[in-house]
């Protein structure tokens, strides 16, 4: 009896291999809901020190995933079931790709022997991830589980990062190896994990040389940096270029923080007048995709030269700019910055380029401020808006992390709400994706613990994962919800009275709710706090008393039916 207790104890299963290669590699947290075949892998993850987060739906899980390896530049983890549970899961996947964001699926598939026989949950996932995934890895036997494990793990940061995705048939988890294998299995595939595919391609010098001939002869030169440019922390490295040269920036909607909304650089508020008239544009980390007009007149000259900054040099073939420098972000712009501080330039505040940036973002601010100074109940957009920025701003640093979701509440959100550090703000990304919302929260919350999270949602966003605020009361995480409840889809119905025809014109319209939900008493339900406000006085005195809390909350803010206005690409109205 000895023997076999000392046998069962010096054997592990593919379970608990996953596990140890996954605590071997480093990684802290895990996302997911579980069930057959995976339930025993997320038990043994805990038990082996990584935390991992329960969800409800797979997408809202993969979409916290996604985000993780966003915000700590590791790949975010989602583990789920076989079959539906996989397809469930590709939304976060193919978020996280498009998004250029690391991330892997785990999913659990049929036993193999049984596959094309009509087994649960059968499905072929290598075929099904294909379109979203940088690369795929299938254990087909427990000694393959270290190698498949490191490599999903490396592609994902690799170059452009991406999702990638992991099967682990159901025999294979059962199966058991030795202990002294297992470790043995482990430290081999360690030894030979491939470092060149995590190196970062190197600029030439010459390169740097011609960037900084081209910055330093442009009459009207923008740095333009995005998300990327996040990822990549080049934070640092923008400010010290940015305020030696004098050059202005403009982020993309991610890109805001890295360096200050309120940087007297800032070109955010002239937009228009930033793109339409710089001669060289510097893009780091960011695409010349819908998002920055695809780099193409009438929004951009005709006679505008691109320095594009991409890891990738694909996505630098793509888009053919007068010059290409394919490398890690903060590296290149460090680059750039060493060539310009042996030759230096400044523009100055009264440099031409400058001064008319300057005036037109202030024309710009003082009539938005306008729009914003007034008390508008029963409420429109920007008077909520408003007192939630004030509310974030008066918290100070470490600021909160936004997350942002919606059409009307996005769009707006993105011009009045102020970003003064870098990566604090989440929204529907380089997709257009509805229904990150909770999953960025929790994702934010469990990587930046330090920080509140207030994520300021649409009803129509917030209802697509509104069941995850029982998973931040469960795991009290400190997320303040605020829902901008205007009835529906951009608003209450909209249709004219000649639209409202045929056997079912007694239904709702297609973009309209109940209209007055109760979405606040949705987290009451389990244990968190919820507000309903309609007065200025109402939700400053919600923002003020959940904020000091810190604990699970959501506060529904009456908006007025026929405020808001239909939405699909972002409107740039400065």
């Amino acid at each position: 009896m000895s023997d076999s207790n000392h046998q069962t104890l010096s054997t592990v299963d593919g379970n608990t291999f996953v596990a140890m290669c996954l605590a071997r590699a480093g990684v802290d947290r895990m996302f997911g809901v579980v069930g057959i075949p995976v339930t025993s892998l997320a038990n043994r993850s805990v038990g082996l020190g990584i935390r991992f987060i329960a969800f409800h739906n797979e997408q809202s899980a993969g979409y916290a995933a996604s985000a993780y390896g966003y915000l700590t530049g590791r790949p975010g983890i989602l583990l789920t079931v076989s079959g539906p549970g996989c397809v469930h899961g590709l939304a976060g996947l193919s978020n996280a790709t498009v998004n250029t964001w690391p991330m892997v699926l785990i999913s659990g598939s049929s036993d193999q022997k049984e596959m094309g026989r009509g087994d649960f949950q059968e499905l072929d996932q290598i075929e099904a991830v294909k379109p979203f995934s940088k690369y795929s890895a299938k254990a087909t036997d427990i000694t393959k589980i270290p190698s498949c494990v490191f490599s999903v793990l490396d592609w994902a940061v690799s170059g452009r990062p991406g999702g990638c995705y992991l099967d682990l048939p159901t025999d294979v988890l059962h199966q058991t190896i030795s202990d002294t294998e297992a470790q043995k299995l482990i430290d081999d595939a360690e030894s030979c994990r491939n470092k060149e595919l995590i190196a970062k391609p190197i600029v030439q010098h010459s390169e740097i040389e011609k960037a900084a001939a081209l910055l330093r002869k442009a009459e009207r030169p923008l740095i333009v940096f995005g998300k990327g440019a996040a990822f990549s922390r080049a934070e640092n490295a923008l400010k010290n270029l940015v305020e030696r040269t004098g050059i202005p920036f403009l982020p993309t909607p991610m890109g805001k923080g890295l360096l200050p909304d309120n940087h007297e650089l800032a070109a955010t508020a002239a937009r228009s007048l930033a793109i339409g008239k710089c001669d060289v544009a510097l893009i780091v980390g960011a695409r010349l995709n819908w998002l920055l007009h695809f780099g193409e007149p009438p929004k951009w000259s005709k006679d505008v030269k691109f320095i594009l900054v991409d890891v990738d040099k694909e996505e630098i073939e793509l888009r053919k700019p007068c010059l290409g420098l394919v490398g890690d972000a903060t590296k290149v712009v460090e680059m750039i910055h060493k060539e310009i501080k042996d030759d230096p330039f400044c523009l100055g505040k009264s440099h031409p380029w400058v001064e008319a940036l300057s005036k037109k973002s202030k024309e710009n601010v003082l009539k938005m401020e306008a729009q914003l100074a007034k008390d508008v109940v029963p409420f429109n957009f920007m008077t909520p808006m408003r007192i939630i920025r004030d509310a974030i701003l008066q918290l100070g640093s470490p600021a909160p992390i936004v997350v942002s979701e919606g059409a009307n509440t996005m769009d707006v959100g993105r011009s009045v709400l102020v970003q003064t550090e870098p990566r604090t703000r989440l929204d529907a990304g380089t997709w257009g994706t509805m229904g990150v919302g909770l999953g960025y929260c929790i994702a934010a919350a469990v990587a930046s613990p330090e920080r509140l999270v207030v994520a300021v949602e649409g009803d129509s966003g917030f209802g697509f994962s509104a069941m995850e605020v029982e998973t931040l009361v469960r795991y009290q995480l400190p997320v303040v919800v605020i829902v901008f409840n205007n009835g529906g889809v951009y608003g209450g119905d909209r249709r004219n009275p000649e639209e409202i025809t045929g056997p079912y014109k007694e239904d709702p319209a297609p973009t309209s709710f109940v209209p007055g939900a109760s979405y606040h008493l949705l987290i009451e339900a389990f244990g968190g706090k919820g507000y309903l406000v309609g007065t200025p006085d109402e939700l400053k005195s919600a923002l003020t008393e959940s904020f000091s809390a810190r604990k699970p909350a959501v506060i529904n803010v009456t908006i007025d039916p026929y405020a808001g206005a239909e939405s699909g690409r972002m409107q740039h109205k400065n």
